[in-house]
């Protein structure tokens, strides 16, 4: 079988308060038909009927503070309780400490280890890369887990070639921050149809969103319901291509875009979704907290 995981940053199972959750402004047609007409909120979980399953997943794993992105993420490619462990949560890049952690034991060495093929679906523009080299910039836990386990990041050259797709799925970001005028562009849907075709290569994929966590961070209503409508794309583009009998995973590390009421993150419970057959999702069924999602997928896929 194979899995894609969707990762979207920074959201979280919000309240019932238009004030502040730009899901409930949000036109989200494709998940809330999935759903049964219910917004993604706190309000809505647990749910389960014959393709999509959601339920509510622990990121503050027992440690006090806010949920960080670095020690989150990297629970999520370890199924290791790194916050307990260290005693405090980090973000958002990681420290040497919690990069200790993404060194052999992630999701992606182990999928390389097991003999199968997997990959960051996300394509990094060469400023990116330029500012890796110089030193200027640090690898968020996603990439450094992928390129530990030696597997390289795509590039601007893969994203022109359909190898990978733009962190924010239609390209937009391409021609209006990066400068580059002739790069693809692409509707929502077929976004999240050209992600589909992608994952099938893999036995494990990774897209990482994060557009959300900005979104929640800048506290701009307009601009997240923005982001939401085009998630909303996506996922019908990738679910009405995706076959059944393979997973796809979506889920994130900490609240925030849910409450624009603050600039923090939150320590608000995260959405697990899942899209597949039943008899797949219920290796979730029993997962309460962030440390439980890795030995998930290493149990279906098998890993070792």
């Amino acid at each position: 079988m194979k899995i894609l995981f969707l990762f979207l940053d920074g959201i979280g199972l919000g309240e019932d308060n238009p004030e502040t959750n730009p899901f409930l402004h949000a036109k989200m047609p494709y998940l809330e038909s999935l759903l049964g007409g219910k917004k993604l909120t706190k309000s809505a979980t647990p749910f389960e009927n014959d393709l999509i399953s959601l339920q509510a997943v622990d990121p503050n794993l027992g440690v006090k503070g806010l949920p960080q992105s670095a020690t989150g993420q990297a629970v999520l490619l370890t199924g290791i309780n790194i916050p307990a462990e260290l005693g405090y949560h980090y973000g958002p890049k990681p420290n040497p400490e919690v990069a200790q952690y993404l060194n052999g034991a992630t999701l992606f060495s182990k999928t390389i280890h097991s003999g199968k093929k997997t990959a960051l679906l996300n394509a990094y523009p060469p400023r990116y890369f330029d500012g890796i080299d110089s030193g200027k910039r640090l690898y968020s836990s996603i990439p450094l887990a992928l390129t530990n386990a030696g597997i390289p990041l795509f590039t601007e050259k893969d994203y022109y070639a359909g190898n990978a797709l733009s962190a924010d799925f239609t390209g937009e970001g391409w021609h209006t921050f990066l400068g580059f005028p002739d790069a693809p562009l692409f509707e929502p849907e077929t976004a999240g149809s050209k992600l589909a075709d992608l994952a099938r290569l893999y036995d494990f994929s990774f897209f990482e969103y994060w557009a959300s966590d900005y979104a929640g961070h800048k506290q701009d209503m307009e601009w997240a319901v923005k982001q939401l409508d085009v998630l909303d794309g996506v996922l019908k583009g990738l679910l009405t291509n995706w076959d059944t009998s393979d997973l796809v995973l979506l889920t994130s590390d900490h609240g925030n875009m849910e409450d624009l009421g603050t600039r923090k993150h939150t320590p608000a419970q995260v959405p697990l979704i899942l899209f597949g057959e039943k008899k797949k999702r219920d290796a979730f069924a029993d997962v309460s907290d962030l440390t439980g999602i890795a030995p998930a997928i290493s149990k279906l896929l098998p890993l070792s």
